[in-house]
């Protein structure tokens, strides 16, 4: 009798879950999925969320799936900027905003896709100037591959900045990813970052007038403006601007700062399905930097959104020439909504356009003049790479004289050539990296950094104009890519 009513049991529950089953999908086995309108979808997820909550073997918060099911919806979309916010996303998100939150210091991407032939890797899209990340050396780039020997493939962004945020002088341990074979482990020690917008100063021995644009904030249109009102009262003759490992921030203020150079036609412009999200931002008359100053514009891999808006806008009206490397690519613009628990999503809701009506999102802006500040290792080279930093070499050299003028900086370079024989250029800036952890960094390092040194050339000898002439759009640049099937995607 008792295994009679174990198997009608067994029937009785396989038939309310055949029912189940049938109500919740039959829909889809009389007509294609594409007919199947959102409403009806919604009743499908309302039913599997109620049946779970019911029938699972423990007691479950519908919190929990709430959550998850906002978590895979988005990530289902595959794109990366496009992602649930918890309350402590939307808190740090809210301390960046305002300028200042606690962490290592480093902007990074994480793909949503995580395949046995590309794991998805946190990627270092920029070191914020002066932070824990930056004094380490952590270059844009570079993958984080594990957080406290935890690895990061398996982990979602949230976990990332969960796992990277913490007490202020407390210690994490990162392993880093550089090139293909070069892994190794940097200790960091959170600190209280605060994001700064814009360093500037003169070239030393020159009439150029040199801005560093770290971080686009509500902020820097206005750092900008005192940044050329000093190159002014210094009597500059031509201009530099860095957006090297710029992140980006808000297309309002790259707007802005663009509307300092530009006196007529778009500087950028959106453009979504929604009527309401398109946008064209243009120029107004009163520009700040007079026409036909020369202008260099630096730009690298960790130059992205709002930098590349700049750039792209100044290259579009023939104002630059842009030098260094290929930007990151990202060519869309994200709305946070917040939702009632101190949660919310971040959504890309359109994508921007250059001046010439040009989207760069997974491209990016090609240089005029390309110019690599390091150069590629051989597999041997990255074996000693790793192997110097293990050794911990360079750090205890630093320890030891914390107070190291030029000259000594050369001398220690060429020590460590003896054991590890790398470019000295190269030994000298990782020295002053090290350097760095006990002092601010320097406004630029002419010893070591080969794109300035060649934008100062550049400007310096006198044919900016008949340089610039020879510039192509950026729209030119990808109809002649695209009828020669070279587009460059990342």
């Amino acid at each position: 009798m008792k295994k009679n009513f174990k198997s009608i049991y067994r029937a009785a529950l396989s038939f309310v879950l055949l029912t189940f089953a049938s109500q919740c999908f039959a829909q889809s086995s009389i007509e294609s999925d594409s007919k199947i309108s959102s409403f009806q979808y919604m009743k499908k997820l309302n039913s599997v969320f109620d049946f779970v909550q019911m029938n699972y073997v423990d007691d479950l918060d519908p919190k929990l799936l709430y959550e998850g099911a906002l978590k895979g919806m988005l990530e289902a979309i595959g794109d990366p900027y496009t992602l649930y916010l918890d309350s402590d996303y939307m808190r740090d998100l809210g301390d960046t905003t305002n300028g200042s939150f606690g962490g290592v210091g480093l902007t990074i991407s994480k793909p949503t896709e995580n395949k046995a032939d590309k794991p998805a890797y946190v990627e270092v899209s920029s070191p914020i100037e002066d932070s824990p990340g930056a004094k380490a050396g952590i270059q844009s780039g570079d993958f984080i591959v594990a957080i406290d020997g935890k690895p990061t493939p398996e982990m979602s962004m949230n976990e990332v900045l969960t796992n990277l945020r913490g007490e202020v002088g407390s210690p994490v341990n990162v392993t880093i990813l550089r090139g293909a074979n070069m892994k190794f482990e940097i200790k960091l020690v959170r600190a209280l970052i605060e994001v700064p917008t814009v360093k500037d100063g003169m070239i030393e021995g020159t009439k150029i007038g040199y801005m560093r644009l770290i971080q686009f904030t509500p902020e820097t249109p206005k750092r900008v403006q005192e940044a050329i009102d000093g190159f002014k009262a210094a009597g500059y003759t031509s201009l530099i601007i860095d957006l090297r490992d710029n992140p980006g921030g808000l297309i309002t203020s790259a707007v802005e700062v663009g509307d300092k150079f530009i006196d007529a036609g778009p500087i950028v412009s959106t453009k979504s399905r929604l009527i309401l999200e398109n946008h064209q931002f243009t120029a107004s008359k009163e520009k700040t930097v007079v026409s036909g100053m020369p202008i260099v514009v630096l730009i690298n891999h960790g130059s992205a959104s709002a930098s590349e808006i700049l750039s792209g806008a100044l290259k579009d009206n023939h104002l630059a020439y842009l030098v260094g490397e290929r930007t990151y690519g990202k060519g869309s613009v994200q709305q946070v909504v917040p939702l009632r628990e101190d949660n919310g999503i971040k959504l890309t809701i359109a994508r921007y356009y250059t001046p010439s009506d040009t989207n760069i999102d997974k491209i990016g802006i090609p240089p005029d003049l390309e110019i690599l500040n390091i150069e590629k290792f051989t597999k041997e080279q990255e074996e000693l790479y790793v192997k110097m930093f293990e050794s911990e070499a360079i750090t205890k050299i630093v320890d030891a004289n914390p107070n190291m003028k030029e000259a000594d900086i050369s001398a220690a370079a060429e020590k460590l050539a003896k054991d590890y024989p790398f470019d000295l250029r190269l030994l000298r800036r990782l020295v002053r990296v090290q350097l760095q952890r006990h002092q601010p960094s320097p406004l630029y390092d002419m010893d070591y950094d080969l794109q300035l040194k060649e934008a100062i050339k550049i400007l310096q000898k006198g044919e900016f104009s008949a340089l610039l002439e020879k510039t192509k759009t950026l729209k030119q640049l990808q109809d002649e890519a695209e009828t020669n099937g070279t587009v460059a995607v990342k």
